[in-house]
């Protein structure tokens, strides 16, 4: 079993930045794919990037150029870096590994 925790979330004008952080609840370090997700209202929940063990990196179209994905293994956390953020990016935000999921930080982008 593993606990996800998102945080970063907020409002924020467009064009700006915000870093979103997802903290589990032990050890990452065997995990292979985590990743993170949104949903904007009435949408469904689509993916937004994954990192592998080895640090491989896989983004969706829509964010690829301005949002990075890293993680710190040892301290059990990963991130999303989001610059350059439009309207469209406005959603709540899920991270994920496995069948875990995180319980949604709010992201609100104002134009």
């Amino acid at each position: 079993q593993v606990q996800l925790v998102e945080s970063g979330g907020g409002l924020v004008q467009a064009g700006g930045s915000l870093r979103l952080s997802c903290a589990a609840s032990r050890s990452i370090f065997s995990f292979n794919a985590m990743g993170w997700y949104r949903q904007a209202p009435g949408k469904q929940r689509d993916f937004v990037a994954s990192i592998s063990s080895s640090g491989s990196t896989t983004y969706a179209d829509s964010v690829k150029g301005r949002f990075t994905i890293s993680r710190h293994n040892a301290e059990n956390t990963f991130y999303l870096q989001m610059n350059s953020l439009k309207v469209e990016d406005t959603a709540v935000y899920y991270c994920n590994t496995r069948q875990f999921w995180g319980q949604g930080t709010q992201v609100t982008v104002s134009s």
